[in-house]
């Protein structure tokens, strides 16, 4: 039997498309710094939880792999561009297949991944977000949850990737702390329950005051 610890593995998808410029960006940047503070100083996540960023605008990348979480460096975000959210989660099918181990005879492979996409459009490459979305729920790789962020921001599409759907209703700094207090908790209560019944719906924290979950 390999020796070796099972991972949780945690994938962000973050849009860096044009209209996150300035101050939504930057609340990220701070939200990301203290997601990793809060998922340091807790030990079962520390243990367990491994982190990759997926950025998207006109084009997306996967700009840090999973990576433990003593090892993550803080990424360079810049705003700018389109929201190609259908190549983001293409992007994510790829590091999904390549990154996590699978079980085999000899050994138990990674937890299922827990993946949060946070958008504040409508995806602008149709095509590949078609694409995408079959393939997702063909493959039902990871519990995914997706956050609406602000007035413009469409949950229709987000409710065809997942049933975990939040809605805030501003890019604020405050509410963009809040979003990053809630996934470090939602990793925090997973990392926790990862001997639970293998099936059971995901168990997430109450979502912050003022979201809301969309139906």
């Amino acid at each position: 039997m390999a020796d070796y610890s099972r991972r949780l593995p945690v994938y962000l998808l973050l849009d860096c498309s044009g209209s996150m410029m300035g101050e939504p960006i930057e609340a990220v940047r701070q939200g990301i710094k203290a997601l990793l503070s809060e998922l340091r100083g807790d030990p079962q996540a520390l243990e367990t939880a491994y982190l990759s960023v997926i950025t998207f605008d006109s084009q997306a990348r996967q700009i840090i792999p999973l990576t433990e979480l003593l090892q993550f460096k803080e990424p360079e975000l810049r705003a700018g561009g389109a929201t190609a959210l259908g190549g983001a989660l293409e992007i994510l099918l790829e590091c999904v297949e390549s990154e996590v181990r699978k079980s085999t005879d000899t050994q138990k492979g990674d937890w299922r991944p827990l993946v949060f996409i946070l958008t504040d459009g409508s995806p602008t490459d149709t095509a590949a977000f078609e694409r995408a979305v079959q393939n997702i729920k063909n493959a039902k790789i990871a519990n995914i949850i997706a956050c609406a962020a602000g007035s413009n921001a469409r949950t229709e599409h987000l409710k065809r990737i997942t049933d975990n759907v939040l809605m805030m209703n501003t890019l604020s700094a405050g509410d963009m702390a809040q979003f990053f207090a809630w996934v470090s908790g939602s990793i925090k209560m997973s990392s926790k329950s990862l001997d639970a019944k293998p099936g059971l719906p995901l168990r997430l924290p109450p979502p912050p005051q003022g979201f809301v979950i969309v139906p």
